[in-house]
């Protein structure tokens, strides 16, 4: 008997791509929905069905990559954070072999304009995912501690030390929790702040701190 599954196509190609490609473009259209509707109408208020539509995309591709609503808010907390993260660590990065204060502006400003750049990212990443759920609570700590620790990391390498003393990480915890509710006071308040302006707060409170606990 032959066995037809060795001969049978793995998927076909259309214009040239093939089934994971579609999946991957169908889950970022259905990403890039979900941030429009989650920010301009809020997580609570946003069905399945409205993320289809806005997608032009029917449920059935919907469960094709999520298992539900709030698995797509994960996932796009998760993809928005990771590239909130990338832009920030970048920004560091390039500017070494400045100043003290030039790195930390550099990686505030980085911080900063990915969130006000477009507004939606940041009512998602500092709104709507709050409360959610446990999970996502857990996740967003998860990631204000990461910031907390890439802001030691960057005090330690610019000290020239091993590693930051307990007080640092508390004063870090802090700054980062700061920056976080100024930017909600942003956006409660309408935006009415330049980023340059929350630039300039957020570079005085962290380097007021850094000088004190280095002096």
């Amino acid at each position: 008997m032959t066995d037809r599954t060795a001969t049978r196509p793995q998927g076909r190609r259309y214009s040239g791509q093939d089934a994971a490609e579609r999946t991957r473009q169908r889950r970022a259209a259905l990403l890039a929905a979900a941030l429009e509707l989650f920010a301009h109408q809020g997580y609570p208020s946003t069905s399945v069905k409205q993320i289809c539509r806005q997608a032009g995309l029917t449920e059935r591709y919907f469960y094709e990559s999520f298992r539900d609503r709030h698995t797509c808010l994960v996932a796009l907390y998760t993809e928005l954070a990771e590239q909130m993260r990338a832009a920030t660590t970048a920004a560091i990065a390039d500017a070494e072999d400045r100043s003290a204060e030039e790195v930390v502006r550099s990686a505030l400003e980085a911080f900063v304009d990915y969130l006000t750049a477009d507004a939606r990212r940041a009512r998602v990443v500092l709104l709507e995912v709050v409360g959610a759920s446990a999970d996502l609570e857990q996740r967003r700590h998860a990631v204000l501690a990461d910031f907390a620790e890439l802001t030691t990391a960057v005090w330690s390498q610019l000290a020239e030390r091993d590693g930051p003393s307990d007080a640092q990480r508390l004063a870090a915890i802090g700054l980062v929790g700061a920056v976080n509710h100024l930017l909600v006071d942003w956006l409660h308040r309408g935006q009415r702040e330049t980023p340059a302006e929350l630039v300039d707060t957020c570079s005085t409170l962290f380097t007021a701190v850094r000088n004190h606990l280095e002096g």
